[in-house]
């Protein structure tokens, strides 16, 4: 997959795509939904998605909570999963923010990609103040010379499936209804880094990740699928993670603590994603280092047993 970051400069070989246009925030089955209508809709043209890093969210509200469900490098993982051949990962700033709807279909996506068809959600918006909606990107279509296909909104168990939801998933420690919607198990991708090795002197050593920028989900310890991404552990793994604070050690920064189970080695500077798959129990203070460990091994024995159930 071509990942392509600037619309005024582009390569002649990555022009004529037929593009996905979005957020893609988690890449949930109604996101999958339109990328595939991008296929269908001009089979012979490379398959395509254009979005946007950082997130507009982010760039127009820079102070709000972190609400991410994926990093811009998580969601170009799953997008070539999916078959994606180019990826327009536009720069979000100020110049593209700026553009009104049709200069928006003109200078980017007629004259700057070439795109031969687009696909948007039926609540699709953009341009200047959110003022064009997908009847005018259909319009400029028309005008311009570009094919485009609306895509319905996708609902699963009468309810609309999309990222809010998914976020309202994690935050009730729901991660099987999240990935219902998702398509996937929700996975927290990053790299190892180094922490106070508690674990390791409670004799369950962890592989520590910052989820700074990202949603937090529900704290507290979980079943989860680990995939160590490249180096010499590559590879799945079963295991159990911790997501939150560590109340039990005055914790003030979330991260997520992973133990790799039936694992020996060193995985600092790896990169790690980690499948929340059942939320086991909430955070807690223990009254000592025995009650603790005894509360690790029977999250383990529980995770084990769920994980084995898969």
């Amino acid at each position: 997959m071509r990942i392509i970051r600037d619309y005024q400069y582009v390569e002649p070989e990555d022009r004529g795509a037929s593009a996905a246009i979005g957020n893609f925030d988690g890449v949930h089955i109604g996101h999958q939904s339109v990328i595939e209508l991008a296929r269908k809709a001009a089979p012979e043209a490379p398959l395509g998605v254009l979005t946007f890093e950082p997130h507009p969210r982010e760039f127009f509200a820079p102070d709000a909570p972190p609400f991410r469900l994926m990093r811009g490098n998580t969601r170009a993982h799953r997008l070539e999963k999916l078959g994606v051949e180019k990826l327009y990962e536009l720069n979000f700033n100020a110049a593209l923010a700026g553009l009104t709807p049709e200069e928006f279909a003109r200078n980017v996506i007629r004259d700057g990609l070439g795109l031969a068809h687009v696909v948007v959600g039926a609540d699709f918006c953009f341009g200047k103040g959110r003022s064009g909606n997908a009847e005018d990107m259909a319009r400029f279509g028309r005008e311009m010379g570009f094919g485009v296909t609306i895509a319905p909104l996708m609902e699963r168990s009468e309810n609309v499936v999309s990222s809010t939801a998914i976020r309202t998933a994690l935050s009730e420690g729901r991660p099987r209804d999240a990935a219902t919607m998702l398509g996937h198990w929700h996975r927290i991708e990053g790299e190892v880094i180094g922490g106070e090795q508690r674990g390791r002197e409670l004799g369950f050593p962890t592989a520590n990740m910052t989820i700074e920028g990202l949603h937090q989900p529900k704290f507290g310890v979980y079943a989860v699928l680990v995939d160590v991404l490249e180096g010499p552990h590559q590879g799945s793994y079963h295991g159990a993670a911790s997501v939150g604070t560590r109340p039990m050690f005055k914790g003030e920064q979330p991260n997520i603590e992973t133990f790799l189970f039936d694992f020996s080695g060193d995985l600092y500077g790896s990169t790690l994603s980690v499948g929340l798959v059942e939320y086991l129990r909430p955070e807690m203070t223990f009254d000592g280092v025995e009650a603790l460990v005894a509360q690790m091994q029977d999250d383990c024995a529980k995770a084990r047993e769920i994980l084995a159930a898969l």
